[in-house]
């Protein structure tokens, strides 16, 4: 499977059918968590550590902070991030 192939399943919600591999790589999971910010809670464990993957998935999906590693859960910087994003996503 290629990397275009495994982003339509996350954008389906499909996250299941991509090979584990693909969540072992930063540039995949930082374009998955872009598109699909649950995805972050099938990113491996070093990836939900990194602020900059975790800010892109609460700003696609601010429900995925609880899928964080607890030292970024009260990172201000990803808290008001996903605290926006929920607004906008109420404000429809």
């Amino acid at each position: 499977m290629d990397k275009k192939k495994a982003i339509e399943f996350i954008r389906d919600k499909a996250y299941e059918k991509v090979p584990k591999q693909f969540y072992k790589d930063k540039s995949f999971v930082l374009e998955a968590v872009k598109q699909n910010g649950l995805a972050l809670q099938f990113a491996d464990e070093s990836f939900r550590k990194d602020k900059s993957i975790v800010l892109e998935a609460v700003k696609s999906s601010g429900g995925t902070l609880e899928f964080a590693d607890e030292s970024l859960q009260k990172d201000p910087d990803i808290i008001q991030a996903a605290k926006r994003q929920k607004e906008n996503y109420n404000e429809r």
